[in-house]
């Protein structure tokens, strides 16, 4: 009995103590600041599942258009998808600019009368358009500068080209499914950029 007692004046000193001294101590101790976990939002929002990337026809429908419109092209000089499009451009930075390639593809070049040219056109850019779905939330985190310049010079460099520059970006397809991979799935392939730089 008398232990009995003895623990009930414990258990309620207890309780005493927790709603007196710890339950203010948490109410008033500092919440981290707002941004700190923007950053690692950030950059998960500019991830990929490497599944979408591995899926056997969809690889084969972009590779086969790329390789049927690379015989069309006139212009061997120019190259649109490469590393010249991360020059000044952090990392961190690179799925964003391939997220903003995929988009201008897309929009200026396989839905245009491209898609009345050549086969598969309008699955491939139906799959680059879900790529880019899933990367809506994906931000550039810092300046932009050397984002947007690299990107217009590539704008500028396919409507230079004419038509041969919407032939030029189907022909390098199979370079932005790579490049877009590599930058925005958390395991690159070895060596990626030495067979298509």
């Amino acid at each position: 009995m008398t232990s009995l007692q003895t623990l009930t004046k414990s258990f309620s000193g207890w309780v005493v103590f927790c709603c007196c001294c710890c339950l203010p101590l948490l109410l008033t101790s500092p919440l981290p600041p707002k941004g700190a976990g923007l950053a690692s939002t950030a950059h998960h929002a500019c991830r990929l599942r490497k599944i979408n990337f591995q899926q056997p026809y969809i690889r084969n429908r972009t590779y086969t258009l790329a390789k049927m419109a690379r015989v069309s092209d006139q212009d061997t000089d120019n190259r649109l998808i490469g590393q010249q499009l991360y020059v000044n451009v952090k990392e961190n930075n690179h799925c964003y600019m391939m997220k903003r390639i995929v988009e201008i593809v897309v929009k200026d070049v396989l839905l245009t009368e491209a898609k009345d040219q050549y086969p598969y056109v309008e699955e491939v850019a139906q799959f680059l358009a879900s790529l880019n779905s899933e990367l809506s939330r994906c931000k550039s985190s810092g300046l932009r500068d050397h984002i947007e310049k690299n990107l217009e010079e590539m704008k500028s460099k396919m409507k230079q080209l004419g038509e041969n520059g919407k032939t030029k970006a189907i022909g390098e397809l199979d370079l932005l499914f790579d490049y877009t991979e590599n930058a925005c799935t958390d395991a690159p392939k070895k060596g990626w950029n030495k067979k298509k730089n």
